[in-house]
């Protein structure tokens, strides 16, 4: 088994700190010999000596890495954490951690002193502007040239290449990701709210809104009230732009015609937006839905009001266990209140299901050509961030060392030893951010799971299939156009869309607004982008 692997590892490197202190004394002896006489062959046993030391030493990399919780890897325990990792990775890692809060001040200055930089960066969001400039500039390595190789990079090679666009510039890739579920938006409902009403699980649009409308006017609860909704909405607007990935429209642009388009000017989103309008008409969700904040939004399904809810599938998953551990009783007058899952939704009867596909990462780990001087030193990195994906790292770096930490149980789950510590104050809390999770290990051991968190795990996992990526992600990085006014022309279409669904402009009103959109910037960076896809097409 991998674990027995580690611990053989470990107990490999204390027997070789053992021989080389042996070593040691045994040169000692040898010096007092060549005074006699061999002194010339002492020399040189010691040289050969000193350089087999020197090549059992693993290389060092430097990583500049965000600490999440104050305290990372500074816990008892936390050095043997470490050494398991450098015996079984072959590299030892000269971590400088820094505080989640003011990271982003400190990567500026860290990026700007070049004497001191570290081999690796975290970065922890999508590709800004100054990071965009940076591999413009030269201050990345070309990833490209290293990780596809699977033997080796068994883990690293198997990266989404649609997720690794969005941290491509051109052309070249900067980052290795660190993955998050691509197929993890999708829908919830109450489940014991359809199954009094004889609603069956939603296929289409047709079906979704059909169990709106229901759990709207058809008394869901039974109190005899007009006092539930279908849909629970807040002036978060992702829910919006899961609805138009159903309808075809894609995921903020869409290739038509060999040519990427925006998705407001697809026909999909146009009736994609008219099907919102009208559940909007028809009082399937708050009136007020555009101004009510998101910190409150699961509550409205909680506590009773509305059935259906849109967005990754952990809240709605979240809301089930809500319902479980308060005991919230079911409709049916038979246990606790229930949610199910649902993936793709698809536009008619028989048609392919989609579900928009979610960035796939969360930042991503750099490689700095000023910190890694040489291809040697890109490869130690690589290799680091390489074997930290296999099953026994991220063990590691979710549970500590197996028998002291965690113990593996006789059904095969991980059980945490240290399960009633907080998190702050655990041995291994920080090395998880040097993980990249890349690839799924579907079957990797875990702490025994609910059934609702298996459910929503295999829905996620079905997704992937069927999610929808942006097809542009690779060139908005490189955009200039889309550097000075993105967040803008955003804004503009968001804010529009939003007017129209609340009946505060028309069609026409839209399609003035899409003007603007135009004028603002967005006809030229309809042109850079395809500039750009253009000249991909004809490499």
């Amino acid at each position: 088994m991998k674990r027995n692997k580690l611990l053989s590892l470990l107990l490999v490197g204390a027997m070789t700190v053992s021989m080389l202190a042996g070593c040691g004394s045994k040169a000692e002896t040898g010096s007092g010999q060549a005074a006699e006489g061999t002194q010339a062959a002492s020399q040189e046993a010691g040289g050969a000596e000193s350089a087999a030391a020197e090549s059992t030493e693993n290389p060092t990399i430097t990583f500049m890495c965000i600490d999440i919780y104050g305290k990372a890897m500074g816990n008892v325990g936390s050095e043997d954490v470490l050494k398991a990792a450098e015996d079984y990775t072959g590299i030892n890692v000269d971590f400088n951690w820094v505080a989640n809060d003011s990271y982003s001040d400190i990567l500026g200055v860290t990026l700007m002193d070049k004497a001191n930089m570290p081999m690796v960066i975290t970065y922890g969001s999508d590709l800004g502007a100054n990071i965009v400039q940076a591999a413009k500039d030269g201050a990345f390595w070309d990833l490209n040239d290293f990780v596809w190789d699977e033997e080796k990079y068994p883990n690293l090679s198997k990266m989404n290449e649609n997720v690794c666009k969005a941290f491509t510039v051109d052309g070249q890739l900067v980052g290795v990701y660190r993955s998050r579920p691509i197929g993890r938006n999708g829908l919830g409902y109450r489940a014991d709210w359809a199954e009094k009403l004889g609603l069956e699980e939603p296929k289409t649009i047709e079906d979704i809104y059909n169990m709106m409308y229901q759990f709207t006017y058809g008394d869901p609860d039974g109190n005899g009230k007009d006092d539930t909704y279908g849909l629970c909405m807040c002036k978060y607007t992702g829910p919006l732009d899961i609805i138009q990935a159903w309808f075809g429209a894609g995921n903020q642009w869409k290739e038509v015609d060999g040519k990427l388009v925006p998705v407001h000017q697809t026909e999909e989103y146009l009736e994609a937006l008219k099907w919102m309008k009208k559940m909007y008409d028809d009082g399937l969700i708050y009136k007020d839905w555009a101004t009510r904040e998101t910190n409150t939004w699961t509550d409205g399904v909680k506590n009773g009001e509305c059935g259906m809810f849109l967005d990754v599938l952990d809240n709605s998953r979240r809301i089930w266990d809500y319902f479980e551990t308060e005991g919230i009783p079911s409709v049916t007058g038979e246990g606790n209140a229930s949610m199910k899952l649902n993936g793709g939704i698809a536009a008619e009867e028989g048609g392919e299901p989609h579900t928009l596909a979610t960035s796939g990462a969360a930042g991503c780990f750099l490689i700095t050509k000023a910190g890694a001087k040489t291809e040697q030193d890109v490869e130690n990195c690589l290799t680091y961030l390489d074997k930290m994906n296999d099953e026994d790292m991220r063990i590691l770096a979710d549970y500590g060392l197996e028998g002291r930490d965690h113990e593996i149980n006789e059904e095969g789950y991980i059980v945490d030893l240290l399960a009633d510590k907080e998190i702050q104050e655990k041995p291994e809390i920080g090395l998880n951010q040097s993980v990249a999770y890349v690839p799924d290990l579907p079957d990797m051991k875990t702490v025994e799971k609910s059934d609702r968190l298996i459910e929503e795990e295999a829905i996620k996992a079905a997704n992937v299939d069927i999610a929808v990526f942006n097809p542009a992600s690779g060139y908005l990085v490189s955009s200039k156009i889309n550097a000075e006014v993105g967040t803008d022309l955003k804004d503009i279409l968001d804010r529009a869309r939003t007017q129209y669904i609340c009946g505060q402009i028309d069609e026409n009103g839209l399609q003035e607004q899409f003007k603007v959109w135009e004028q603002r910037g967005g006809a030229d960076l309809i042109t850079e982008i395809n500039e750009m896809y253009q000249a991909d097409q004809t490499k």
